[in-house]
């Protein structure tokens, strides 16, 4: 049906115009709220709720009951496991804590901290017509959560929310074009995901056959041989001096980009900010969770601070190029050797002297630098296809988001 069909229906069915009512009047929640008019809430339907931390206990692979939690984390349970856990229902969820967002199930479901509304009558509104009226006004509800720290939603807000009920024939008109959109969407990020999971794929492939050509051509050298001493910054002797931090975090696990820094001075250094990095240094995290995530240092992070959870390792430039460094690192016998040597139960590492240790080919620079102009011709097509992924996504999202705003305006 087109939207000119929809309208059609609605003022044929609705002459006056589409009514809204407040959600109270329509929905039936998991609880009474303080601020809420007893009025406002005749009936409740409770559920119960776990912690995040168990919610992730439950995790079964193939399982059918959904874990509901409070962010995007998406995950099942098997009925046998959730056991007196599970609640059922057709449900709308949005977080008692954190930042809003809006989640949709039928079935069987075991649920965090979340608030949890159903249709009163779904012959006056369609559960799911509900979930895309919050999809459409999540900035709205956004707005309703307050708080210094973890915020929370004003359920007086919530429920005094005007909402559209046109309908019902035309609330699941609304309902099944909204899914075949989504479907569609899901479909598309699919095969871009996949696209790009195959040039990846390809790459790794290329790559590592390379670096293995190498290994067998060329001898092979301990990591500590081709490369100089780092140093610790000494903070009394850059007092009123900003550096930018790049801590445990700050390195992508994906793109092996540097983000989300923070600039620090000698009066909020913290403890573990000591590690001077220098352009063209390779960073290497050595500590879960972040192990494996490692970058090759820009020019504009030259002489910055980073965490001494990163082994810094700095070429004889002589002798190897940074960046045929940083492709020895990427290379899956390196990461085999890694996962050898790490140690610890509750947070694995591999030390800074085993990194050194570490044994790479060391072919003449001419050959380092051929090597490092094809994996960069390689590595630019691949990350050309990165971030013309998340564009293309996020146009046929807005796309769905505008004809979303469309249906539901009335």
């Amino acid at each position: 049906m087109r939207l000119s069909k929809i309208y059609d229906v609605i003022h044929e069915l609705s002459p006056k115009g589409v009514k809204f009512r407040p959600l109270w009047e329509l929905t039936v929640w998991d609880k009474k709220f303080n601020a809420v008019d007893n009025e406002k809430q005749s009936k409740v339907v409770k559920y119960t709720y776990v912690l995040a931390k168990k919610l992730k206990e439950l995790v079964v692979i193939n399982g059918k009951v959904r874990l509901l939690s409070t962010g995007d984390y998406v995950a099942f349970t098997s009925e046998k496991k959730a056991g007196n856990l599970i609640s059922e229902g057709e449900i709308i969820a949005i977080p008692w804590g954190g930042k809003a967002n809006v989640k949709y199930y039928k079935g069987k479901f075991v649920t965090a901290d979340n608030r949890i509304a159903t249709s009163k009558d779904v012959a006056i509104l369609n559960n799911k017509f509900l979930y895309y009226v919050f999809l459409d006004r999540i900035d709205e509800i956004q707005s309703f959560y307050r708080g210094a720290g973890i915020q929370h939603p004003s359920m007086k807000r919530v429920l005094d929310l005007l909402i559209p009920v046109p309908p019902l024939e035309v609330q699941n008109e609304i309902v099944r074009i909204l899914d075949n959109f989504t479907e569609l969407e899901a479909e598309l990020e699919a095969e871009l995901e996949a696209e790009l999971e195959a040039r990846t794929k390809q790459y790794d492939y290329y790559r590592n056959k390379l670096l293995f050509e190498l290994d067998n051509l060329y001898p092979k050298n301990e990591i500590s041989s081709v490369c100089n001493k780092t140093s610790n910054i000494k903070w009394n002797e850059h007092k009123n001096t900003d550096k930018i931090y790049i801590d445990l975090s700050s390195v992508d696990r994906v793109t092996h980009a540097i983000e989300n820094t923070e600039t620090i001075n000698s009066d909020n250094a913290p403890s573990r900010a000591k590690r001077i990095v220098k352009e063209d240094d390779v960073l290497f995290a050595t500590t879960r969770p972040t192990l494996k995530r490692f970058c090759l240092i820009p020019k504009c992070f030259d002489s910055q601070i980073c965490s001494t959870g990163y082994c810094v390792l700095r070429t004889k430039v002589d002798v190897m190029i940074p960046k045929f460094m940083y492709y020895q690192l990427s290379n899956a016998r390196f990461f085999d050797y890694v996962e050898s040597k790490q140690k610890g139960s509750a947070y694995p590492a591999i030390s800074d002297s085993d990194i050194r240790k570490y044994k790479i080919s060391l072919p003449p620079i001419d050959v380092q630098q051929v090597a490092v102009d094809k994996l960069d011709t390689f590595s630019n097509c691949v990350m050309s296809l990165t971030a013309g992924l998340p564009a293309e996504i996020n146009a046929r999202r807005k796309q769905y988001e505008y004809y979303r705003n469309k249906l539901l305006t009335f």
